[in-house]
């Protein structure tokens, strides 16, 4: 079997890349772009762990990693560098692993039902070129049954079908191996507020986004995990706030959380973490609660929805 070359660069595909090589049952290569602190903390904890990972970090593109491996997994399918390396490069079989709720907008663009681009984004000549190059050589993989999507994402039975005409296949997993791996932790009170990158990504206003903060601590104590992107600034505003105690493990959520032994109240802005933290906490009565915003302060709504898991 060829072992692909995992081509990450957020802490949630490195997470992605530690369960395709336990569902594949091999050591599977790891080039690791370096963009952020919590990548380096994600790959040791992952090696703690004793996921099947051999990770070289680098920055960016690692052009002599993709040469030499006919099959790649990566995680970012919208990326410019990805369109690029496709485009000169190529490899010849393709794994696509998750980067968030991306999966389903990169089966869509395979399917024809939208745009080859990243949502809410405008792209140049250049990029739509390349973009219709990678699609291209993505959809000759697929014909050639050579492109899979490693995903904890539903698909759908209709979107499944259709890829499956196409040559795509799709392979669905629970976070398996991180929940097998999970270090116990203890959350006190219980009640956890996952820190959003909106704020940071101008989709929300920093004030409003403080406000949310305050009106869920105010009701009971949080746990605040921060997001990875969140700034030294929003950190010290949120970590002001009264009833909010910072709970900082330089880890992505789903790793954190896999650990969680009894019951948890999650609370969140729209995100995918909606989706991973369902398979993750499984099984252990806690639950979800993914609060709206008003449609002034978030320019892109999710319907929100209170789940057990």
């Amino acid at each position: 079997m060829d072992a692909p070359l995992a081509w990450v660069e957020s802490p949630l595909q490195l997470v992605a890349a530690a369960e395709l090589a336990a569902a594949r049952d091999e050591r599977i290569p790891v080039a690791m772009r370096l963009t952020g602190g919590q990548m380096t903390s994600t790959a040791e904890e992952l090696l703690r762990r004793g996921a099947r990972l051999a990770i070289t970090p680098y920055f960016g593109v690692p052009w002599q990693q993709l040469a030499g491996r006919r099959h790649w997994a990566i995680g970012d399918a919208f990326s410019g560098q990805f369109r690029l390396a496709t485009a000169l490069v190529g490899p010849r079989r393709l794994t696509l692993l998750d980067d968030g709720a991306l999966s389903v907008g990169v089966a869509d663009s395979l399917l024809g039902r939208r745009r080859y681009a990243r949502p809410g984004t405008a792209e140049h000549a250049v990029q739509r070129a390349l973009g219709e190059l990678a699609m291209d050589r993505m959809l000759r993989l697929a014909s050639r049954e050579a492109l899979e999507f490693a995903t904890a994402f539903a698909f759908g039975d209709d979107r499944v079908a259709e890829l499956a005409q196409r040559g795509a296949s799709v392979r669905r997993h629970s976070f398996e191996w991180t929940r097998r791996t999970a270090r116990p932790i203890s959350i006190p009170g219980r009640r956890v507020l996952l820190g959003s990158a909106l704020p940071v990504d101008g989709r929300m206003r920093a004030e409003a986004y403080l406000r949310w903060v305050g009106r869920v601590a105010s009701s009971a104590p949080v746990a605040y995990l921060p997001h990875r992107r969140e700034g030294a600034e929003q950190l010290a505003a949120v970590g002001a706030t009264p009833g909010v105690r910072m709970h900082r493990t330089g880890l992505p959520v789903e790793l954190v959380l896999a650990g969680a032994r009894e019951p948890l109240e999650v609370i969140t802005l729209p995100s995918s973490t909606r989706t991973t933290l369902r398979h993750v906490l499984a099984g252990s009565g806690s639950t979800i609660e993914v609060h709206p915003a008003d449609s002034a302060e978030l320019t892109a709504l999710t319907l929100p929805g209170r789940w057990r898991a």
